[in-house]
């Protein structure tokens, strides 16, 4: 009797099992004819077990071991202000610097204040690890005038970038799978659509990820690079001018002088000449014709003499030769 029930107990148990295979290959089927409807559901379902099975093996991972601490990224600038004695021979010494540390001139600007001042402007980037010997060897060229370092943190930053591009890379393969799966040319299209707009945010979280590489691989140098300027003559104290200084202003007066009359001179030059011609002409052909023509008056007997009364006198008669008078 026992056995009876034994055996019944086990063709149960056999039933149950067969019954229970059954219907997970029935739904395994049925899942697998589903692409043929919804797009947006079928990837939404998709998607699910994926987000609970990361979320669940993070748990898992975070209660079973702690989490191993991520490597510092940090970003370093510095700005240098220095005094050199010539900035062309600074400038090359920078470059020098530069290339010797294995970094690079990202940008160069020098200009010339006036005739005896230039000043020079450079953005070096250099690796990491060479930045504060590069800082030092730069400080060195000249005077230093003002120096000013920055260091920040972004590793959090550059973790959670890391983080979103596995997500999105993920995610774009989940597409690209249903793609593979779907028959109808809506979920097709639909999918395309969702392809597209996944693969433009990884190309962003990309592009983010090599700024950031970049930036904290390569420290950033700005150097200002300025000659000293000449100090002005002072002037002399006033006093009593000397015999030096009175013959000096003489000379300089006298000079002024002549060539102030030069310069007039130069002035009335081209009419001076006007007149001369115009004299010259005068008198060679118009008063020799002018004399010509006025007649020539006939000479007046002279005026007899006349006495005490007004009276005119008879003139005198010659004295005889050989009278005493």
């Amino acid at each position: 009797m026992r056995d009876t029930r034994a055996t019944a107990r086990a063709r149960a148990a056999a039933a149950a099992a067969l019954l229970t295979a059954v219907l997970v290959v029935t739904g395994c089927g049925a899942g697998g004819t589903a692409t043929s409807g919804d797009a947006k559901r079928d990837l939404g379902a998709a998607e699910a077990p994926a987000r609970g099975a990361a979320d669940g093996s993070s748990g898992s991972e975070q209660a079973a071991a702690p989490k191993a601490p991520a490597q510092q990224h940090v970003i370093r600038t510095a700005s240098l202000s220095v005094e050199v004695a010539d900035v062309t021979k600074a400038v090359a010494t920078a470059r020098r610097v530069t290339a010797g540390a294995d970094g690079r001139v990202e940008n160069e600007s020098t200009e010339r204040i006036d005739d005896s001042h230039v000043a020079s402007h450079l953005v070096l980037r250099v690796p990491q690890e060479r930045y504060d010997t590069v800082l030092t060897e730069l400080a060195g060229t000249g005077k230093l005038l003002g120096r000013k370092a920055d260091a920040k943190d972004v590793t959090e930053q550059v973790v959670d970038v890391e983080s979103r591009i596995a997500t999105q890379r993920a995610s774009v393969a989940r597409v690209r799978a249903l793609m593979q799966r779907a028959e109808k040319l809506a979920d097709v299209v639909t999918l395309e659509g969702e392809l597209s707009r996944r693969q433009s945010d990884l190309e962003a979280l990309l592009a983010q990820q090599s700024s950031l590489k970049d930036r904290t691989s390569m420290a950033t140098i700005t150097l200002h690079l300025t000659e000293k300027q000449k100090q002005a003559p002072t002037p002399a104290e006033e006093g009593r001018p000397g015999f030096g200084d009175a013959l000096s202003g003489g000379w300089n007066a006298l000079v002024g002088v002549v060539t102030w009359i030069g310069i007039i001179l130069a002035a009335l030059a081209p009419w001076l000449a006007v007149a001369l011609i115009a004299f010259a002409l005068w008198h060679r052909l118009i008063r020799p014709r002018r004399a010509a023509r006025t007649p020539q008056a006939s000479p007046t007997p002279p005026e007899a003499p006349r006495n005490a009364a007004g009276a005119p006198m008879a003139p005198e008669p010659p004295a005889a030769p050989g009278t005493g008078e």
